[in-house]
């Protein structure tokens, strides 16, 4: 009977230890998860604000950024290669103020056989002959008006492309920034899915998981590695379409800040700045004066036109000194006249360039009015787009607070038995996408400022503060508006 006790009391008391020994491990475990959540939401949180803060001296900033995207953008010098080239059309235009001279020279040798004899003729000739227009209906003057005037069409659209790249050169710069961010807190919600995955499966061999529990933690890990994959390939495009604007591969970034303090107050003034200084409209118009001018050059032709030409001509012939009318000699020659010419009947071709100009003019006047409602739209879309913006980023950093909170009141609960693994892993991805909200909020902000000055026609090297020499197009064309003769193009 005492044997039975003793063995009775032997067995509660092992049963005691191992109760025991169970409710240590449990406490270790929930312990260990609870470090472990505050050992990684530290890193996540260090990392991030590493992310997020602006980078040391070396990094480069988005003034930089745009300078270098203004000096070496090749679209960017495409363009201005193409104002080059209008410019050459005002002095094509000129010449027809100047005169044309021409140098003529001939020779011809002939030989003619007879059934007794052959004879050998040589004649030849050389001259110079002038011709001035003195009136064409006053073509050359309209041809002159409307090469001006696309000239400076042309400087406007250099203006124009020059703010798209500038735009387009802080799109890819905050692209890199907000790509990198993402890839990191990928990176961070990888890492903290994999010790979920390993504490589900420690809580597992001390009973306190299923292996429900251990499937879902594994599942939610390899979606975050397909997510990072995709964050990685994201960036990489990012970073290729930075090299094509800014001309050089991104390094390390420093965040930027939104162009507040160069925006007008409201929509309306932002409107009514654009309506004046955006030069796409400034471009459109003057394309308007473009082909007004040429109605006039169309219609110039109609008109009569007045040449005066002058010539000096000698001559040579010299024949074989067998022949009866041998000669050997020079005769000199010249001429001085005007000329005038009165179009009658053109086969129609006159009078059809003069409605085809005149039509290509109403057109012209309606682009202006299409250039003025785009530039509205996109005003309009940028201001809602900036205050949207702000907006969001206020929302995202609260949200970002309270899904951190939420998540470690989900660990601590799920700890007790409360929660479920699955619960932990959608609080997890609650923090990440409100992470990931706050970065795009905070870039669309940077984004919609630029694009506000942009649609103002003001997005500038001078209001950006850029350390960079200014393109003058009127450098080239005053170069080459007067020229005369010449086969160098002047130097850039």
């Amino acid at each position: 009977m005492k044997k039975q006790e003793r063995d009775v009391a032997l067995t509660d008391q092992t049963t005691k230890h191992h109760c025991r020994h169970l409710s240590l491990s449990a406490t270790r475990t929930r312990k260990a998860s609870a470090s472990s959540f505050r050992k990684t939401s530290f890193v996540m949180l260090m990392a991030a604000a590493a992310i997020l803060s602006p980078a040391g001296a070396s990094a480069e900033t988005i003034t930089g950024a745009l300078s270098k995207a203004y000096r070496n953008n090749s679209q960017l010098n495409s363009a201005r290669a193409g104002v080059r080239v209008t410019d050459e059309d005002v002095a094509i235009a000129k010449s027809g103020y100047r005169p044309t001279i021409t140098g003529t020279s001939s020779i011809d040798y002939t030989e003619i056989r007879r059934s007794n004899d052959s004879t050998r003729l040589t004649s030849g000739s050389f001259g110079v002959q002038i011709n001035q227009t003195l009136f064409d209906g006053f073509q050359t003057r309209s041809n002159v008006a409307a090469a001006e005037a696309r000239v400076r069409a042309s400087v406007e659209s250099l203006r124009n492309t020059e703010e798209n790249i500038l735009f387009s050169g802080a799109q890819a710069y905050m692209n890199v920034i907000h790509d990198r961010q993402v890839m990191a807190l990928t990176q961070q919600n990888l890492e903290f899915l994999k010790e979920q995955a390993r504490s589900a499966r420690a809580r597992k061999e001390v009973g306190e998981a299923t292996g429900t529990d251990v499937a879902q933690a594994d599942a939610a890990r390899s979606g975050a590695e397909g997510q990072l994959s995709a964050a990685r390939a994201q960036s990489r495009a990012s970073a290729a379409a930075y090299r094509q604007v800014i001309g050089e591969e991104p390094g390390a970034l420093k965040a930027a800040s939104p162009l507040s303090k160069l925006l007008p107050p409201n929509l309306d003034a932002a409107v009514a700045i654009a309506t004046k200084e955006h030069p796409a409209i400034l471009a459109t118009s003057h394309l308007v004066d473009a082909a007004a001018s040429s109605v006039k050059s169309a219609e110039g032709t109609l008109l009569p036109s007045v040449t005066a030409s002058a010539g000096v001509l000698r001559s040579y012939l010299n024949t074989s000194p067998t022949d009866l009318n041998y000669s050997d000699g020079y005769s000199n020659s010249a001429n001085i006249g005007v000329t005038l010419s009165i179009p009658i009947y053109q086969g129609g071709r006159a009078t059809a360039q003069v409605r085809k100009s005149k039509e290509s003019l109403g057109q012209a006047r309606i682009e202006v009015d299409v250039s003025r409602d785009q530039v509205r739209q996109a005003i309009t879309a940028a201001w809602t787009s900036y205050a949207a913006a702000k907006e969001g980023v206020i929302a995202n950093r609260a949200l970002v607070d309270a899904a951190q909170l939420a998540l470690a009141g989900v660990i601590e609960e799920r700890n007790v038995g409360q929660r479920t693994t699955l619960d932990v892993l959608n609080a997890q991805a609650d923090v990440i996408n409100a992470r990931i909200d706050i970065a795009g909020a905070e870039r669309d902000l940077v984004l919609a400022s630029y694009a506000i000055l942009q649609a103002m026609g003001r997005l500038s090297i001078e209001r950006l503060g850029l350390n960079v020499t200014r393109y003058e197009p009127k450098d080239h064309y005053n170069a080459v508006k007067d020229k005369w003769y010449g086969l160098r193009a002047p130097d850039r």
